[in-house]
């Protein structure tokens, strides 16, 4: 959801994590992943503007994401 949400292209995020193209389809697959890796991709997704939300965010229901504030200065 957060890669489509930033009109990113598998190819682009798997770059900017520094992950395999493969490994990227496998998560979005729903495989298991390391760790480190799945941090390496939000940490990427994260650069590039996603907050990711918990359940617990704002009465949110549930987890999910949302842009970063462009004034917000974090």
């Amino acid at each position: 959801m957060a890669r489509t949400a930033l009109d990113m292209s598998v190819k682009d995020l798997a770059i900017a994590a520094s992950v395999s193209t493969n490994t990227l389809v496998r998560f979005e697959r729903g495989e298991e992943l390391k760790p480190r890796t799945i941090a390496a991709i939000r940490s990427a997704l994260e650069s590039a503007g996603i907050v990711f939300l918990d359940g617990d965010y704002q009465g949110a229901g549930g987890p999910g994401i949302r842009f970063k504030d462009p004034t917000s200065q974090h």
